[in-house]
């Protein structure tokens, strides 16, 4: 039946395709009309029982969006452009020798004192604490909590040596261990409060540092643990942790805006839980409560004794049973700490994350031995060689794609692969002059455009430059606005960013090569670097005196150090420069994992407890 109905048609549409060519030879201007009659319209037969057509046109046909989903799919493979990039001269030459062994000796030197600082990190508290919190409270130590939560101990540790040098004392790791580790295969930021140090109490650079961590899973869209055990705000330095902006209370605006980011937050509370760190589990999304060890209250037993003469015991007042059976305030009950952390790998288990695809092919090691960079790394600046030696050192197969080889020469741009992952890599090589500023700016703009993350090899000139004529005034001022161009680049650029200080980090210059202010992903210093204004012994074009400049050189010499920088938390962490190359790999999986979900640009109510 169809097809005769088919045949008919076309018998009938081919007489009265005939009949309107007769019709436009005679009269021209009606083929307007006939050619809307007769477009070209693709047709398909599908019987629809409901309006009896048979033929649908289907440039007519509705097609059903695919359901939303907040994780891309993992049928989809992509598959990358492959790249063959040049392999870059990293040799050593005779010629290197002499400044190659000062910057040795430097380097072995800075190196002692990164161990020395390991090792006081280490031991946390003290013996004495250690014992206490162990025997006497019967609680697990915070590394071997870590262990017990995260899939293995490969896990990137954030500013370990915060809190070493401070004006009121050392507080190993600022009281509290941050970090990224994997938990079911997937990378998440850690906040884990380490009760051996002044028994959990949180002195400003502990807030500090908790801060810093919550802007990581932030920048990167990470999900959080925290790991509660705190004592509460340490009262003598009141004034320091709680009026300001980014004071204490910084740390629960910071947790609605991150679930209003869809970015999950799991707390376990494994040990006191007092005053504003009530909070912490009260507004994460899923809390563990440990049995006979975690207590949550505004005001502990002997706050409560004072006020009102009633002795209560701390499990009765803010236990585990308590706030899981009556208050609802956490969502699940563990018998004990292991119990805790396996049922909070469960809750991460839950997301719904998509994670990436692991990539089979084997990232070519660099051609040139990394153990090299302790001799590259920069005494001073008088002392630094050529970057590419360093560059060489960290890329894939030593192969580097350089940009603008030609012009501006004393800054080092390019593209290069690090464990597989594509990087735009600015270098310093020299000063930042008026055509090493503008390639800068350029190269910058040109990876935002290619969403390459990009990786700042950081090696500042020493002081700015001076004006003594009008040509060099003109010429000052010139630089000084492409360097504007350069940070308004840098600043603006959405793509991930990876700072790496291998010498000076001095003046204006380090603004555009993503310092500290300009909001890097992550920050790392190599133990020889100098973070200041001036680097030291060259503080005598601006004082006058003898004795004001030793005083002034004395004090660059000090506040100047990689390791008094790290001590007040002005960067992630010092890394050893042999280690950079797996730090880097590391940052950038990380800031890969977040390619995988789904951004939103309009925030979200967050999610709000009982």
């Amino acid at each position: 039946m169809y097809c005769c109905m088919l045949r008919s048609f076309h018998i009938k549409r081919n007489k009265l395709i005939q009949l309107t060519r007769a019709s436009f030879s005679q009269n021209p201007q009606s083929w307007d009309t006939s050619s809307k009659l007769f477009s070209r319209t693709t047709y398909r037969c599908t019987h629809s029982p409901v309006s009896g057509s048979l033929w649908q046109p289907l440039t007519h046909r509705t097609h059903q969006p695919a359901a939303s989903s907040c994780c891309m799919s993992s049928t989809v493979h992509r598959r990358r452009l492959p790249s063959a990039f040049p392999v870059i001269d990293g040799e050593l030459h005779p010629v290197h020798r002499h400044v190659y062994e000062a910057n040795l000796r430097n380097s072995l030197i800075c190196q002692q004192k990164y161990l020395e600082h390991k090792e006081k990190i280490m031991k946390g508290g003290g013996e004495n604490a250690i014992a206490r919190h162990t025997l006497r409270n019967r609680k697990v130590l915070v590394r071997d909590r870590l262990r017990m939560l995260l899939d293995d101990e490969d896990y990137l540790e954030l500013s370990p040596f915060a809190g070493l040098g401070l004006p009121y004392g050392d507080i190993p790791s600022a009281g509290c261990l941050t970090g990224i580790g994997k938990i079911n295969g997937l990378w998440c930021v850690f906040i884990a409060n380490d009760a051996t140090v002044k028994g959990g109490t949180a002195y400003p650079i502990t807030v500090k540092k908790q801060l810093r961590a919550q802007v990581v899973a932030m920048q990167n869209r990470l999900p959080s643990v925290y790991l509660v055990d705190s004592g509460g705000a340490f009262l003598p330095l009141q004034s320091e942790i709680f009026p300001d902006s980014n004071h204490g209370g910084r740390t629960f605006f910071n947790e609605a805006v991150m679930s209003a980011m869809k970015i999950p937050q799991v707390a376990v509370v494994c040990g006191s839980c007092t005053a504003g760190g009530a909070y912490v589990p009260t507004m994460s999304e899923e809390a563990v409560i440990v049995h006979r060890i975690g207590t949550i209250f505004l005001g502990g037993p002997p706050l409560v004794k004072a006020a009102t003469g009633e002795e209560v015991s701390p499990e009765d007042l803010g236990g585990a049973r308590l706030h899981s059976e009556v208050s609802g305030c956490v969502d699940h009950f563990a018998a004990a700490e292991i119990e805790a952390y396996e049922c909070t790998r469960n809750i991460i288990s839950t997301l719904n994350y998509e994670l990436p695809e692991e990539d089979s092919t084997q990232a070519e090691e660099p051609l040139y031995n990394v153990d090299d960079l302790m001799g590259l790394a920069p005494h001073c600046y008088n002392h630094s060689m050529d970057v590419r030696l360093i560059v060489s050192r960290l890329t894939d197969g030593s192969r580097f794609q350089e940009f603008k080889a030609r012009y501006g020469t004393p800054l080092l741009t390019g593209f290069a692969r690090i464990e597989g992952h594509q990087v735009g890599i600015v270098a310093n090589n020299g000063e930042l002059t008026y055509e090493a500023s503008l390639k800068g700016s350029h190269f910058v703009q040109l990876c935002d455009q290619r969403d390459i993350p990009l990786i700042f090899l950081q090696n500042t000139a020493p002081e700015p430059a001076h004006t003594f004529s009008q040509t060099k005034a003109e010429s000052n001022t010139n630089r000084l606005k492409a360097q504007g161009s350069m940070m308004s680049a840098v600043a603006c650029a959405s793509v991930p960013k990876i700072t790496v200080v291998i010498g000076g980090c001095h003046g204006g210059e380090s603004y555009a090569m993503c310092g500290r202010a300009f909001d890097p992903n992550f920050l790392f210093l190599w133990p020889n670097a100098r973070v200041s204004i001036l680097a030291p012994g060259h503080s005598d074009t601006f004082v006058q005196t003898e004795e004001e400049i030793t005083q002034i050189n004395e004090m660059l010499e000090e506040e100047s150090s990689a390791f008094f920088s790290t001590g007040r938390l002005w960067d992630d962490g010092v890394i050893l420069p042999q280690d950079t190359r797996k730090v880097l790999s590391k940052c950038l999986k990380i800031i890969k994992q977040q390619e995988y979900q789904m951004s939103r640009e309009k925030m979200r109510t967050p999610l709000l407890r009982l």
